[in-house]
């Protein structure tokens, strides 16, 4: 019985060992796992933040640049949509000489799932042009879906939602 003793205590020790080391690699796996949730969530809501803010950062001083900065955050038909668009509402901040500023921008995911995504973008805003010099202020709220494509989350499809 004396020679068994430290051979079971041996075998329990190991035992308890590879158990140990088998669970820290497990909690270090589902550590990293929510670290790259968490990090792609936040790139997700800073992508969609830009776009409210390339969306309520126009001036017909400099309406192209502005319309790429919107074009180069968007994906897919919602891409082509916007580039198909884009001289009619360069021509529309030139005729109007609109200009539209940002006051206060949040954002929220909805719901993320992999390489996709759905996140609320709240806008307060002011609206100037040569008839309305004070401004007018503005709120907006848009419900985009975004989509990971590489290492950026591009918007795929947006509503402005009341």
């Amino acid at each position: 019985m004396r020679g068994r003793l430290p051979m079971v205590t041996a075998i329990t020790l190991g035992a308890v060992v590879v158990a140990l080391a088998i669970a820290s690699g497990w909690l270090g796996v589902v550590s990293l796992r929510n670290k790259n949730d968490a990090d792609q969530r936040a790139k997700a809501i800073q992508s969609a933040r830009q776009m409210g803010v390339n969306l309520m950062t126009l001036d017909k001083a400099t309406a192209q640049r502005d319309v790429d900065r919107i074009v180069a955050g968007a994906t897919g038909d919602f891409k082509n949509t916007l580039s198909s668009q884009a001289k009619t509402l360069i021509d529309q901040l030139t005729q109007t000489g609109a200009k539209s500023t940002l006051t206060d921008v949040t954002a929220a995911v909805v719901s993320i799932d992999g390489d996709s995504a759905e996140v609320m973008v709240s806008l307060d805003g002011v609206v100037t042009n040569p008839k309305v010099k004070d401004g007018v202020p503005r709120k907006y709220r848009y419900l985009m879906d975004l989509d990971r494509v590489g290492d950026r989350w591009l918007v795929s499809d947006m509503e402005m939602v009341p």
